[in-house]
């Protein structure tokens, strides 16, 4: 009896910290896209969204390509090549790059203040795929906890500016991100739904190669047309960080989370970004903000906190 009492422990201690891995996980997630937006939208002005996505996308599959081959047993690697249910990797890719797409599109004719408003309705998006696609239910604690961390990241995208949140204006930008934030949003819940025995990394690769097709087929035009040679050195620096960071990076750690928290959950810690944003600007000598938008910083960590917390039923 006390065996099984022990391996009843043993087992809901692995639980236990591989939901931990999940959160840590979707923490870093947060803060490499930060990252991104800041380097990203200084290379719209030399090359078109589509063009931009499509050699990002194909150097992050290479780079996950290789990282999965080389973590695939040898006896085991004719199933790295011959992936099962191929359509799985076009579905997920479809929607990442409606997603990428309409947020460079939007970054164009939009401000990064509404973009990031729009940004925060994904976990409530991400909650209602999740009962649509696998019957997830997120209790009243966690809607509450989501809407908290909401309210406090819309805060702190406006800088605690209530006039400026009162005049936000949807525009031709938003519209098109709003279709992309509501891609994201069936993103995660269908990688649990998707994901088979294949090892993350392998899934992971599948999927960018998935998403580099589906952009090379929209933006096809704007790659022949790219003038690839004159481009600046700070433009191939920010393709490197999108390819290795934002782009392998991410989709492996939003994979590696989506199996082991509920969509909703791993989608809420987006919030963070513009309080990640806040930092890295504040450190990088653009200037601190306000004690009023600190506060809202405080409740979008104080939601996620207790959202963390929260049992998953």
């Amino acid at each position: 009896m006390s065996f099984f009492y022990w391996r009843l422990m043993t087992d809901a201690d692995a639980v236990r910290k591989d939901k931990v891995r999940g959160h840590l996980a979707m923490a870093l997630f947060a803060l490499l896209i930060a990252v991104s937006f800041s380097i990203g939208h200084r290379a719209v002005d030399h090359v078109e969204p589509g063009a931009l996505n499509a050699i990002r996308f194909f150097f992050g599959a290479a780079i996950m390509g290789g990282v999965a081959y080389a973590l695939t047993p040898a006896r085991a690697r004719h199933t790295f090549f011959r992936p099962v249910a191929v359509w799985r990797y076009f579905v997920l890719g479809a929607l990442m790059g409606v997603y990428f797409i309409t947020m460079f599109e939007a970054l164009k004719t939009a401000s990064p203040v509404s973009v990031g408003a729009l940004f925060t309705f994904m976990p409530f998006m991400s909650a209602g795929f999740a009962y649509l696609f696998l019957r997830q239910i997120s209790g009243p604690v966690v809607l509450a906890s989501l809407t908290v961390a909401a309210i406090g990241a819309i805060w702190v995208i406006f800088r605690g500016d209530l006039d400026a949140i009162i005049a936000f204006d949807i525009g031709r930008g938003e519209i098109f991100f709003f279709f992309g934030v509501a891609a994201h949003g069936a993103y995660a819940p269908l990688v649990k739904k998707f994901i088979r025995t294949e090892p993350v990394t392998t899934f992971t690769f599948w999927t960018l190669a998935g998403t580099w097709v589906c952009i090379m087929i929209y933006a096809l035009p704007e790659i022949v047309a790219t003038a690839w040679g004159a481009l600046p050195a700070s433009v191939w620096l920010t393709i490197a960080y999108l390819a290795i960071f934002t782009t392998a990076g991410t989709f492996f750690l939003l994979q590696y989370a989506a199996t082991r928290i509920p969509a909703g959950k791993a989608i809420a810690y987006g919030y963070l970004t513009p309080i990640y944003i806040i930092l890295i600007e504040g450190f990088a000598g653009s200037g601190w903000v306000s004690i009023s938008v600190v506060a809202g910083a405080l409740a979008t960590v104080l939601g996620l906190v207790v959202l963390a917390f929260t049992s998953d039923g």
